[in-house]
Protein backbone atom coordinates (compact mmCIF):
# COMPACT_ATOMS: atom_id res chain seq x y z
CA UNK A 1 0.00 0.00 0.00
CA UNK A 2 1.41 3.34 -1.03
CA UNK A 3 1.66 6.55 0.96
CA UNK A 4 0.33 10.01 0.29
CA UNK A 5 2.73 12.40 -1.41
CA UNK A 6 4.28 14.95 0.91
CA UNK A 7 2.33 17.81 -0.70
CA UNK A 8 -0.85 15.87 0.05
CA UNK A 9 0.16 15.52 3.69
CA UNK A 10 0.80 19.28 3.87
CA UNK A 11 -2.60 20.03 2.38
CA UNK A 12 -4.41 18.39 5.29
CA UNK A 13 -3.52 21.33 7.50
CA UNK A 14 -2.17 19.27 10.39
CA UNK A 15 -0.07 20.99 13.13
CA UNK A 16 3.06 19.42 11.62
CA UNK A 17 2.88 21.68 8.59
CA UNK A 18 1.08 24.68 10.10
CA UNK A 19 2.99 27.97 10.16
CA UNK A 20 3.40 29.49 13.67
CA UNK A 21 1.61 32.67 12.60
CA UNK A 22 0.47 33.39 16.16
CA UNK A 23 4.05 34.52 16.80
CA UNK A 24 4.14 36.89 13.85
CA UNK A 25 3.83 40.63 14.48
CA UNK A 26 0.98 41.03 11.98
CA UNK A 27 0.06 41.38 8.34
CA UNK A 28 2.15 43.66 6.12
CA UNK A 29 0.02 45.97 3.98
CA UNK A 30 -0.40 49.50 2.72
CA UNK A 31 -2.86 51.86 4.36
CA UNK A 32 -6.42 52.03 3.08
CA UNK A 33 -7.17 54.27 0.12
CA UNK A 34 -8.12 57.80 1.17
CA UNK A 35 -9.52 60.70 -0.85
CA UNK A 36 -7.08 63.27 0.51
CA UNK A 37 -3.41 63.00 1.34
CA UNK A 38 -2.65 61.98 4.92
CA UNK A 39 0.53 61.86 6.95
CA UNK A 40 1.79 59.26 9.37
CA UNK A 41 4.63 58.79 11.80
CA UNK A 42 6.86 55.76 12.32
CA UNK A 43 6.32 54.59 15.89
CA UNK A 44 8.68 51.63 15.89
CA UNK A 45 10.87 49.36 13.75
CA UNK A 46 10.06 45.69 14.39
CA UNK A 47 11.86 42.43 13.75
CA UNK A 48 9.36 39.70 12.82
CA UNK A 49 10.38 36.06 12.34
CA UNK A 50 7.68 35.67 9.71
CA UNK A 51 9.14 38.36 7.41
CA UNK A 52 12.58 38.71 5.84
CA UNK A 53 12.58 42.52 6.04
CA UNK A 54 12.26 44.76 9.12
CA UNK A 55 8.78 46.17 9.62
CA UNK A 56 7.76 49.71 10.53
CA UNK A 57 4.74 50.47 12.70
CA UNK A 58 3.07 53.53 11.18
CA UNK A 59 0.26 55.58 12.74
CA UNK A 60 -1.62 57.81 10.27
CA UNK A 61 -3.64 60.95 11.00
CA UNK A 62 -6.93 59.08 10.54
CA UNK A 63 -5.88 56.82 13.47
CA UNK A 64 -5.16 53.88 11.15
CA UNK A 65 -2.22 51.75 12.28
CA UNK A 66 -0.45 49.54 9.73
CA UNK A 67 2.65 47.39 9.52
CA UNK A 68 4.71 48.08 6.41
CA UNK A 69 8.03 46.76 5.13
CA UNK A 70 10.61 49.37 6.06
CA UNK A 71 12.60 50.90 3.20
CA UNK A 72 16.25 51.82 3.45
CA UNK A 73 16.95 55.18 5.09
CA UNK A 74 13.98 55.54 7.46
CA UNK A 75 14.03 55.79 11.26
CA UNK A 76 11.66 56.04 14.18
CA UNK A 77 9.91 59.42 14.20
CA UNK A 78 10.03 60.02 10.45
CA UNK A 79 6.87 61.43 8.87
CA UNK A 80 5.46 59.51 5.89
CA UNK A 81 2.77 60.58 3.44
CA UNK A 82 0.09 58.71 1.52
CA UNK A 83 -2.07 60.14 -1.24
CA UNK A 84 -2.23 61.41 -4.80
CA UNK A 85 0.11 64.40 -4.77
CA UNK A 86 2.77 63.66 -2.17
CA UNK A 87 6.54 63.84 -2.34
CA UNK A 88 8.38 60.92 -3.95
CA UNK A 89 10.57 59.79 -1.07
CA UNK A 90 11.20 56.46 0.70
CA UNK A 91 8.19 55.25 2.66
CA UNK A 92 5.55 57.36 0.90
CA UNK A 93 2.62 55.67 -0.84
CA UNK A 94 1.48 56.96 -4.25
CA UNK A 95 -0.52 55.73 -7.26
CA UNK A 96 1.65 54.45 -10.09
CA UNK A 97 0.43 57.22 -12.40
CA UNK A 98 2.05 59.83 -10.12
CA UNK A 99 5.40 58.06 -9.75
CA UNK A 100 8.15 59.07 -12.23
CA UNK A 101 9.71 56.46 -14.50
CA UNK A 102 12.83 54.79 -13.10
CA UNK A 103 11.77 55.20 -9.45
CA UNK A 104 12.42 52.30 -7.06
CA UNK A 105 9.14 50.95 -5.68
CA UNK A 106 7.94 47.95 -3.70
CA UNK A 107 4.76 46.38 -2.26
CA UNK A 108 2.81 47.02 -5.47
CA UNK A 109 -0.93 46.53 -5.59
CA UNK A 110 -2.27 43.95 -8.03
CA UNK A 111 -5.63 45.70 -8.23
CA UNK A 112 -6.39 49.15 -6.78
CA UNK A 113 -7.10 48.93 -3.07
CA UNK A 114 -5.74 45.45 -2.24
CA UNK A 115 -2.96 46.98 -0.06
CA UNK A 116 0.01 45.41 -1.86
CA UNK A 117 0.91 42.03 -3.33
CA UNK A 118 4.18 42.23 -5.32
CA UNK A 119 7.88 42.83 -4.43
CA UNK A 120 7.86 42.37 -0.65
CA UNK A 121 11.17 40.57 0.08
CA UNK A 122 14.11 42.25 1.80
CA UNK A 123 16.57 44.07 -0.45
CA UNK A 124 14.30 44.09 -3.51
CA UNK A 125 12.68 46.83 -5.55
CA UNK A 126 10.95 47.18 -8.89
CA UNK A 127 11.15 50.01 -11.44
CA UNK A 128 8.59 51.76 -13.59
CA UNK A 129 9.69 51.25 -17.19
CA UNK A 130 6.97 52.92 -19.23
CA UNK A 131 3.47 54.40 -19.09
CA UNK A 132 1.03 53.80 -21.93
CA UNK A 133 -2.48 55.18 -21.59
CA UNK A 134 -4.05 53.81 -18.41
CA UNK A 135 -1.39 51.09 -18.04
CA UNK A 136 1.97 51.22 -16.28
CA UNK A 137 4.71 48.74 -17.18
CA UNK A 138 6.86 47.65 -14.22
CA UNK A 139 10.08 45.67 -14.31
CA UNK A 140 10.41 43.18 -11.45
CA UNK A 141 13.71 42.17 -9.79
CA UNK A 142 13.52 38.98 -11.89
CA UNK A 143 13.66 41.20 -15.05
CA UNK A 144 10.12 40.16 -15.88
CA UNK A 145 7.84 43.01 -17.00
CA UNK A 146 4.14 43.29 -16.17
CA UNK A 147 1.35 45.78 -16.80
CA UNK A 148 -0.57 47.36 -13.92
CA UNK A 149 -3.49 49.76 -13.76
CA UNK A 150 -2.40 53.34 -13.22
CA UNK A 151 -4.51 53.62 -10.04
CA UNK A 152 -2.61 50.80 -8.30
CA UNK A 153 -0.49 52.11 -5.46
CA UNK A 154 3.07 51.32 -4.43
CA UNK A 155 5.54 52.31 -1.74
CA UNK A 156 8.64 54.31 -2.67
CA UNK A 157 12.12 52.98 -1.96
CA UNK A 158 14.15 49.79 -1.64
CA UNK A 159 13.15 47.33 1.07
CA UNK A 160 15.68 47.22 3.90
CA UNK A 161 17.64 44.10 4.81
CA UNK A 162 19.57 43.74 1.55
CA UNK A 163 22.54 42.07 3.26
CA UNK A 164 20.53 39.12 4.55
CA UNK A 165 21.63 36.68 1.85
CA UNK A 166 25.30 37.70 2.17
CA UNK A 167 25.62 36.10 5.61
CA UNK A 168 26.23 32.35 5.20
CA UNK A 169 24.34 29.84 7.33
CA UNK A 170 27.57 27.84 7.83
CA UNK A 171 25.82 24.71 9.12
CA UNK A 172 22.62 22.79 8.58
CA UNK A 173 21.36 23.48 12.11
CA UNK A 174 21.11 27.23 11.43
CA UNK A 175 19.12 26.60 8.28
CA UNK A 176 16.89 24.17 10.17
CA UNK A 177 15.90 26.76 12.76
CA UNK A 178 15.47 29.50 10.14
CA UNK A 179 13.08 27.33 8.15
CA UNK A 180 11.26 26.15 11.25
CA UNK A 181 10.48 29.74 12.26
CA UNK A 182 8.16 29.93 9.23
CA UNK A 183 7.45 26.20 9.07
CA UNK A 184 9.00 25.79 5.64
CA UNK A 185 9.62 22.21 4.55
CA UNK A 186 13.37 21.59 4.67
CA UNK A 187 15.45 19.80 3.50
CA UNK A 188 13.89 19.19 0.09
CA UNK A 189 14.39 15.62 -1.09
CA UNK A 190 14.07 14.77 -4.78
CA UNK A 191 11.46 12.24 -5.82
CA UNK A 192 14.02 9.89 -7.39
CA UNK A 193 15.77 9.57 -4.02
CA UNK A 194 12.61 8.34 -2.25
CA UNK A 195 11.21 4.87 -1.86
CA UNK A 196 8.75 3.54 -4.40
CA UNK A 197 5.85 3.73 -1.91
CA UNK A 198 6.55 7.40 -1.18
CA UNK A 199 6.82 8.88 -4.67
CA UNK A 200 6.05 7.71 -8.23
CA UNK A 201 9.65 8.47 -9.25
CA UNK A 202 11.19 6.54 -6.34
CA UNK A 203 12.63 3.05 -6.12
CA UNK A 204 15.14 1.00 -8.13
CA UNK A 205 18.01 2.23 -5.88
CA UNK A 206 19.16 4.75 -8.46
CA UNK A 207 18.26 8.00 -10.17
CA UNK A 208 16.47 6.11 -12.93
CA UNK A 209 12.84 7.25 -12.78
CA UNK A 210 11.38 4.28 -14.61
CA UNK A 211 8.51 6.33 -16.00
CA UNK A 212 8.08 9.58 -17.94
CA UNK A 213 7.97 12.99 -16.24
CA UNK A 214 4.70 13.95 -17.94
CA UNK A 215 1.44 13.63 -16.01
CA UNK A 216 -1.98 14.31 -17.48
CA UNK A 217 -4.61 16.52 -15.90
CA UNK A 218 -6.99 13.59 -15.53
CA UNK A 219 -4.47 11.50 -13.57
CA UNK A 220 -5.24 10.63 -9.93
CA UNK A 221 -3.75 12.90 -7.22
CA UNK A 222 -1.00 10.42 -6.32
CA UNK A 223 0.39 10.52 -9.86
CA UNK A 224 0.34 14.28 -10.46
CA UNK A 225 4.07 14.92 -10.16
CA UNK A 226 6.63 16.15 -12.64
CA UNK A 227 5.37 18.06 -15.68
CA UNK A 228 1.61 18.43 -15.34
CA UNK A 229 -0.08 18.34 -18.79
CA UNK A 230 2.84 20.00 -20.65
CA UNK A 231 1.99 21.98 -23.75
CA UNK A 232 3.57 21.16 -27.09
CA UNK A 233 5.86 23.88 -28.32
CA UNK A 234 4.86 25.36 -31.63
CA UNK A 235 7.50 25.18 -34.31
CA UNK A 236 8.51 28.57 -35.65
Amino acid sequence: MGKNLIQQHRGRGSPTYRAPSFRYSGKVRLNKVTVSSISGVILDLIHCQGHSAPLMHVLYDNEEEVLMSAPEGVKVGDVLMSGLDVEVKPGNVLPLKNIPEGTDIYNIESIPGDCGKFVRTSGLSAKIVNKTGSKVIIKFPSNKEREFKEDCRACIGIIAGAGRIEKPFLKAGKMFHAKRARNKLWPIVSGVSMNAVTHPFGGRSSAHKGRPLQAGRDYPPGRKVGSLAPQKKKKK
